[in-house]
């Protein structure tokens, strides 16, 4: 029952100008699965639901048929305030996610509060064969270890990573570039000793080069280090 009352509601809030729009920046999603709810409204239904003693049900309804249903889900579990729950339902629906989107919107606050063992489970992701396991890991390392909890340890995790996924590699420069700004000294030898791949290291600097957290002498630095689009 409530599977159907959900459906219901996302169709309630469509925003038909706003699904054409997402088809065009998801090319791993089927257009025909956006309903086209946006983030807003998802954010709020999601506070809803995720109060309700039955909403498991949609959560152990995997898979979902619609992109926005995998939208909502990411945000329910971003909800959760008991760790251990959150952590078995990440786990159920990370195989599911098949879409940028809704790798990089699944943000569970909870895992703030246990960066200890969320640490283990980010070393488990990033073993995994599936492409948006492996960004929603590495983007768990920027979001949670760059700041007060950063080891040197964790960049060396993201440089290891070997792919051909643009999803994987695309996230792995936003990492660099953001481990710039906030752990320069720590992460410019990447850069220097050309450690990481040729595409993912000229990457990083763009986006380092392109962020205002980094200083004007730090991005000449940068530029300095572009390798040629053939290397």
């Amino acid at each position: 029952m409530i599977n159907g009352t959900i459906l219901k509601k996302l169709y309630a809030l469509q925003d038909t100008a706003y699904r054409d729009f997402q088809g065009k920046l998801l090319p791993t999603v089927d257009p025909k699965t956006i309903i086209g709810v946006r983030t807003p409204d998802l954010r709020k239904l999601a506070k809803e639901l995720a109060k309700q003693d039955d909403i498991i049900t949609f959560l152990d309804a995997l898979p979902h048929a619609y992109f926005d249903e995998n939208q909502l889900h990411a945000f329910i579990l971003s909800e959760l305030k008991d760790y251990d729950k959150c952590i078995a339902l990440v786990n159920a629906f990370l195989p599911y996610v098949d879409n940028w989107a809704t790798s990089d919107q699944l943000s569970p606050k909870v895992f703030r509060k246990n960066k200890e063992d969320l640490l283990v489970q980010i070393k488990t992701w990033l073993k995994s064969d599936k492409t948006y396991t492996v960004r929603f890991a590495v983007g768990m390392l920027m979001q949670h270890y760059l700041d007060d909890s950063f080891s040197p340890a964790y960049p060396k995790l993201v440089a290891a990573i070997k792919s051909d996924e643009y999803y994987i590699n695309m996230m792995r420069a936003w990492y660099f570039a953001t481990a710039l700004a906030k752990q320069y000294d720590a992460i410019i030898p990447y850069i220097e000793g050309k450690k990481l791949d040729a595409w993912t290291h000229n990457k990083a600097i763009q986006k380092a080069v392109e962020s205002f957290r980094i200083t004007p002498e730090q991005k000449e630095y940068l530029k300095t280090f572009r390798l040629p689009k053939s290397l």
